[in-house]
């Protein structure tokens, strides 16, 4: 069942939010709102999981043999001198080995095979000495086996009942595989968000527009969509919206209508042909407007009646930015997912810097090598407008609002783009 917004969903009441209070009640207010369905196993990856998968049973379901050799009885064997055996058959993988033995026997076994009954351990093919005796296979062991050696336990990978994948994750193929080992063929998953995109400005040409002096490309639509394709939602493109009251209003009643989300990014200021902001406080609620961060400000959150509506800048940098710090963890949870959390590594810094108080700020950074140790290079131009700067880059620096300088060598807080699923700079 489609979980709905509260009405206040994002509701607070100071001017200009605080970073951690703005994502704190993000992540306390912030929850699904996608139906959930079952889906083919092969198309589950990248999708989110609504009911985590437990193990039927035991995986591996037997004892098995962890290498090519001889399966045999430890107790007939002994460490200081080994051990000569009779060979009495073969087990392979999918093909065990299934009449009684003594504990004077051996079997030949191959790697996955399913270990005979009563033998725990298994002595390497290119470890034994095979002879023959009137007709009969033998094998010398040599001393120093311990028992079990060479042999996987049942449910050595997983115990019957464990949760192998919990709710809410994002399935990769490691997750997938785990399923497949429980034998699920379907798995049951939140359907995908799906996210317009608007972007909005007289000023704004599209790609392929003959370009006319005095207006912009717009970079922010095919960026955002590729990021929220990586976040696992679905995007729609809407195209630009003209500096009208009366067309942003249309358009926004609209797409609220189709969509579970709606990404604006552009009017978020306000300014007097900025309608965006306006139009979301007259046909919906917007709340979290203003964080207190740079790059991005004039960000806001809010909604018409049950779609989440998304304020972003229209500077291609403070969007990105916004979009990997508050927007993504925000659609995984739409989605169904848990509340992504970037890992932050703390590297020397190859720079010093100083900042303002009383904001988080976010820089753009590359990394370095200094005196044979890794280390982090600020972008030295902090334009919101510079998208080379975000190519180059391979990471944020955050920095808290109480940190008014960083000096060199000092560690900063460095969050590389592979924390937001992003490629690595090559």
């Amino acid at each position: 069942m489609t979980m709905k917004l509260a009405d206040d969903c994002f509701f607070h009441d100071k001017d200009r939010m605080p970073h951690d209070e703005a994502l704190a009640i993000l992540k306390s207010r912030v929850r699904p709102v996608v139906d959930v369905e079952s889906i083919d196993m092969h198309a589950a990856q990248g999708r989110y999981l609504a009911e985590p998968v437990r193990a039927p049973r035991d995986i591996p379901a037997h004892d098995n043999a962890a290498v090519d050799g001889y399966a045999f009885n430890h107790s007939a064997y002994n460490r200081q001198a080994g051990a000569r055996l009779k060979v009495v058959g073969e087990a392979a993988a999918g093909h065990p080995y299934l009449t009684a033995l003594s504990s004077d026997d051996s079997v030949r076994i191959f790697t996955g095979a399913v270990m005979p009954d009563g033998f725990d351990t298994v002595a390497m093919q290119e470890d034994i000495l095979l002879e023959e005796q009137n007709g009969q296979a033998w094998v010398v062991i040599p001393p120093g086996l311990k028992q079990g050696a060479n042999r996987r336990l049942a449910g050595e990978d997983s115990k019957l009942g464990a949760v192998l994948v919990e709710a809410g994750a994002r399935l990769r193929p490691q997750d997938v595989a785990s399923a497949a080992a429980c034998g699920l063929n379907r798995l049951r998953c939140y359907a995908q968000l799906k996210v317009a995109i608007v972007s909005t400005g007289d000023e704004i040409l599209r790609a392929g527009d003959r370009f006319v002096p005095g207006k912009v490309y717009d970079a922010n639509a095919p960026m955002l969509e590729g990021l929220i394709e990586v976040a696992g939602a679905m995007p729609v493109d809407l195209g630009v919206l003209p500096d009208r009251a009366d067309r942003v209003r249309e358009a926004l009643a609209d797409a609220a209508r189709d969509y579970d989300v709606l990404v604006v990014s552009g009017g978020a200021s306000q300014g007097a042909e900025d309608h965006v902001a306006r139009t979301i406080d007259a046909i919906g609620k917007r709340h979290l407007w203003q964080i207190a961060i740079k790059p991005g400000r004039p960000m806001s959150f809010g909604q018409i009646d049950d779609c989440v509506v998304l304020g972003l800048p229209g500077n291609p940098v403070a969007v990105f930015v916004c979009f990997l710090i508050y927007v993504r963890p925000v659609l995984a949870r739409l989605a169904g997912g848990t509340w992504p959390e970037p890992v932050r590594y703390p590297i020397a810094a190859a720079f010093a810097q100083t900042k303002k108080q009383g904001r988080r700020e976010f820089w753009r950074a590359k990394l370095t090598r200094k005196d044979g140790r890794l280390a982090v290079e600020k972008f030295a131009r902090d334009g919101s407008g510079l998208i080379s700067s975000l190519r180059e880059a391979d990471g944020l620096i955050e920095v808290a609002e109480e940190v008014t300088d960083v000096r060199e060598g000092e560690l900063v807080d460095f969050i590389p783009f592979t924390e937001f699923g992003l490629e690595p700079r090559r």
